[in-house]
C-alpha cells in the first residue's frame, strides 16, 4: 500500500475550508423522508448538530461522509460535489459513527496502526500520531491492553483516536458523549473545542449540555428539517421573556403539561418548581426567569412537533 503523505498532527492548514449543504434530501423505502431540504454552510469551528434521536441527524453525517447517497441535493466540499469526486472529502474526512466497532482481540496500538494502514498513513508516521493521540486521549496506560476489555467510555476514546489519525480537516462525531463518565464528558469537550481552530467540526447529539459548552454554532434538526441555525447567544434571545415559573402541587403538573412546554420541575418546599416555556403568561402567579438552552431547544423543535405556546 502506498503511503499518502500528511502533515504533523495538529498542525493548521492554509487552504480555505468550506462544505456547503445544498437543499439535501434522503428518502428512504415507501415516503419517508429521514431528510427534507436541508441546507448549510460551514466553515473551521464547531458545529453542534441537535436533534432527538431519529431526526435525522446520523442520516446527514453519513451523506457527508459519502457513506450513503442523497436523494436530493448537493454537498460540496470546497466547491467540489462530493457525490462525483468522493474522494476529495473522504481524504480529509475523519468521522466518528455512533455505532463504534473494534476488534476486541486487537490492543489499542494494534487496531489504530491497522486503521492507519487502511487510510494509507506511512508506519513511521502513524507510530508518531498513535503516541501523541493516545496522550490525547488518556489512554497511554492502556496501549497494550485488548481493546475487549475496555469499557464502553474506553472504546469510544479509542474511536474518537481512530477518526483524527489523518489529522482530518473536517471531523465528524456521531453522539460520541454516549456512555462517558461526567470526567470524560468534559475532557471530549475540551479536546472539541481545542481542535476547532483550523478544522470544521460537527457534533451530532440530543444532550443540550453537550453542544452548549462545546459549539460556536447550532444547528436544531427535528423530523429532518432544520428549525434553527444561530450562535449560543442568538438562540437564547428566542426565549426572552418566554420562560416562567410556577409553583404547582404533583396533581397540577400532570395538567400543565398537557397545555405547556414544560421544560423542568423540581421539587421544593413549597411544591413544584416548574419551567414553563410560553409566548403568554400561564397563569396569574407565574414569574419570568433566565432562560436556558434548554428551554430554547424545546421551544425550537416544539414548532415542529405541533406544539402549542399560547394556550
Amino acid at each position: 500500500m502506498s503511503a499518502v503523505h500528511q502533515p504533523p498532527f495538529g498542525e493548521g492548514n492554509d487552504e480555505i475550508m468550506q462544505l456547503t449543504i445544498n437543499q439535501v434530501s434522503k428518502k428512504y423505502r415507501g415516503s419517508f423522508w429521514a431528510l427534507k431540504d436541508f441546507s448549510l454552510t460551514l466553515e473551521p469551528g464547531v458545529l453542534g448538530l441537535l436533534g432527538e434521536n431519529g431526526a435525522g441527524k446520523s442520516t446527514l453525517m453519513r451523506i457527508i461522509s459519502t457513506i450513503t447517497d442523497a436523494t436530493e441535493g448537493t454537498i460540496l466540499w470546497n466547491g467540489t460535489d462530493i457525490s462525483k469526486k468522493p474522494n476529495e472529502i473522504r481524504r480529509v474526512l475523519g468521522y466518528l459513527p455512533q455505532d463504534f466497532g473494534v476488534y476486541p482481540n486487537l490492543n489499542v496500538v494494534e487496531f489504530l496502526e491497522y486503521i492507519a494502514a487502511i487510510k494509507g498513513i506511512s508506519k513511521s508516521t502513524a507510530a508518531k500520531r498513535i503516541d501523541e493521540l493516545l496522550q490525547l486521549v488518556n489512554l497511554t496506560h492502556a496501549r497494550k491492553r485488548p481493546i475487549g476489555g475496555f469499557s464502553g467510555g474506553m472504546r469510544q476514546r479509542v474511536g474518537i483516536a481512530q477518526a483524527l489519525l489523518n489529522d482530518p480537516q473536517i471531523l465528524i462525531v456521531d453522539e460520541p458523549t454516549v456512555g462517558l463518565d461526567p470526567i470524560e464528558r468534559v475532557r471530549f469537550r475540551n479536546l472539541l473545542s481545542d481542535l476547532s481552530g483550523d478544522r470544521i467540526v460537527i457534533f451530532s447529539t440530543h444532550i443540550v449540555s453537550d453542544v452548549e459548552a462545546t459549539a460556536g454554532k447550532i444547528a436544531i434538526i427535528s423530523k429532518g428539517s432544520l428549525m434553527h441555525y444561530s450562535n449560543p447567544d442568538a438562540l437564547l434571545q428566542t426565549v426572552e421573556d418566554k420562560v416562567w415559573e410556577v409553583i404547582a402541587s404533583d396533581h397540577d403538573v400532570q395538567s400543565l403539561r398537557q397545555q405547556w412546554i414544560i421544560s423542568g420541575t423540581i421539587r421544593s418546599d413549597k411544591g413544584m418548581q416548574v419551567r414553563i416555556v410560553s409566548d403568554i403568561k400561564p397563569s396569574p402567579d407565574a414569574r419570568l426567569i433566565t432562560p436556558v438552552m434548554e428551554d430554547a431547544y424545546l421551544y425550537c423543535i416544539s414548532n415542529n412537533r405541533g406544539g402549542n405556546h399560547n394556550e
